[in-house]
């Protein structure tokens, strides 16, 4: 069976079974990838052909380039997605990608905003008082609910209730919710009289809560540059990388401090297994985690 055919229905499967467009275009590209250099390096365009070894000369190929141990595993992830694929369909008799060693990653350190930084940005001015409000009430949702960029865009009205945030298209499509706290309340009512007052006399055609200065849904590149001209304004560090996920580093760490533990971290954030919040966990600094440990003392809580 041609590969690059069975890559193509697999494509298929992938929208099928709802993943992410991320998702679909990485595993796509990846394995078309594999497969190019397979029948260019060895003449190999069945999917039967491909072995073990033809696996081990492409990640031999792509650590020459200097790539990052994560990002080559990402790819290794694509290849057994694919053969497990061609083995639950097409009766393949093993998937030759399992044998793949995965590469060893460095310890990552995940820098946040400190609390002051965080204070700074939430006071930052807008072009207009509408802006302003806005832009401090995105960026309050970002640093305490933790949530993603693409999934702020895709907030509704409706997601917004009393005392939670329904995530309806988290990823992988997943649900799930965020709880509101009262300070976050306060930004989110204060945005909501703000945006009635300023839409009374435009036609708005859609139900985003947050809303462009056109009355637009907003998009991940707007979101984008409100947190960098917060950060600038508010004279964040120059080493952090202004960003939403930097926000939703900030949110893991400080819930960690505070006491909240790691298996409830990784559902609010929306995790697929616990060992990607993990990350959060190993880059405290001992300091952080010896303070925790007092809170959470045993005789202390007696």
């Amino acid at each position: 069976m041609l590969a690059k055919d069975l890559l193509k229905e697999f494509n298929v499967e992938c929208q099928i079974r709802k993943f992410s467009s991320k998702t679909i275009r990485s595993y796509y590209n990846n394995n078309l990838l594999f497969l190019n250099y397979c029948e260019k390096e060895f003449k190999i365009t069945e999917v039967e052909s491909i072995k073990n070894v033809h696996f081990k000369k492409y990640i031999s190929f792509m650590m020459e380039k200097k790539l990052a141990e994560t990002y080559i595993n990402s790819i290794i992830k694509s290849f057994r997605a694919f053969f497990r694929y061609c083995v639950e369909e097409y009766n393949l008799k093993e998937n030759p990608a399992l044998k793949i060693h995965w590469q060893k990653e460095p310890k990552i350190i995940i820098n946040a905003f400190n609390d002051k930084e965080v204070a700074k940005m939430l006071n930052v001015e807008g072009d207009t008082q509408f802006l302003t409000i806005r832009n401090r009430a995105i960026l309050a949702t970002l640093f305490d609910t933790g949530m993603r960029c693409s999934e702020l865009c895709d907030l509704t009205t409706t997601d917004i209730k009393d005392t939670y945030i329904d995530i309806k298209n988290g990823k992988g499509d997943k649900e799930r919710y965020v709880g509101i706290s009262p300070q976050l309340q306060k930004y989110l009512t204060k945005y909501v009289r703000e945006k009635q007052h300023y839409i009374k006399d435009k036609i708005v055609n859609n139900n985003y809560f947050f809303i462009s200065r056109t009355g637009k849904q907003l998009t991940v590149t707007g979101i984008e540059s409100i947190i960098e001209i917060a950060g600038k304004k508010a004279n964040v560090r120059e080493e952090l990388r202004c960003s939403p996920h930097t926000c939703r580093h900030y949110f893991a760490q400080t819930q960690l401090q505070n006491g909240l533990d790691i298996y409830s971290l990784s559902r609010l954030l929306g995790h697929e297994n616990i060992n990607i919040t993990k990350r959060y966990l190993q880059s405290l600094q001992d300091k952080k985690i010896i303070q925790m440990s007092i809170k959470t003392s045993p005789l202390m809580n007696l």
